[in-house]
């Protein structure tokens, strides 16, 4: 990593921005921003923020949604987790908590807005963009509209960039209602994973 990339991510990893913030959520946690990346990865997984497992592991996506992406991407631990081929950049690098109901908040936009460019230019150009959800889409696409359409919409953007649902559980429905994504883009994603890592 560049001395400069180095200067960045200890700058992330020490950023406190929203400990308020994540002080009153139901959680109560302290910020612990996971950073992921080194500048020559070929791959970038952008996604949209740590959920509790990672924010406990200090490891983007060791949770069952990393394992789902990871059958997605078609690639194993060794591979994704490698820094000089894959990053994970995350619209916001911590925890956001969860709300009364327990579910994850979305991610604090002042991250982004703080870190997302430096980090991208620090990056430098990737060969394979994969947009994990809505607020992924949104910043790097410009998309306004349903996740539904905008990954159904994926061959306007592919083979550079491929939008893809949130692998949560919780989009197990969404799988089921939409069979056209894993026959018809994931084996595109996978083809085109491997062609980038050879």
């Amino acid at each position: 990593m560049t001395e400069q990339a180095e200067r960045l991510a200890a700058e992330i990893e020490g950023c406190r921005i929203c400990a308020a913030q994540f002080a009153a959520t139901q959680t109560a946690h302290a910020p612990r921003p996971v950073v992921w990346f080194r500048p020559g990865a070929r791959i970038l997984v952008a996604g949209q923020a740590p959920g509790a497992r990672v924010h406990q592991s200090g490891r983007p996506f060791t949770d069952p949604s990393g394992d789902r992406l990871r059958q997605w991407l078609g690639v194993d631990e060794a591979t994704f987790y490698d820094r000089d081929r894959l990053a994970i950049i995350p619209m916001a690098f911590c925890f956001p908590g969860y709300d009364a109901r327990k579910a994850d908040l979305p991610p604090p936009p002042i991250c982004s807005e703080t870190w997302h460019d430096r980090v991208m230019a620090a990056l430098g150009e990737v060969e394979l963009m994969v947009l994990v959800g809505a607020h992924a889409h949104r910043w790097h696409l410009g998309a306004r509209t349903a996740v539904t359409d905008t990954v159904a919409g994926w061959r306007a953007h592919a083979p550079r960039v491929f939008p893809l649902p949130h692998p949560s559980w919780r989009n197990t429905g969404w799988l089921k209602k939409n069979p056209w994504f894993e026959a018809e883009l994931l084996p595109v994603l996978r083809a085109r994973v491997a062609e980038v890592l050879e």
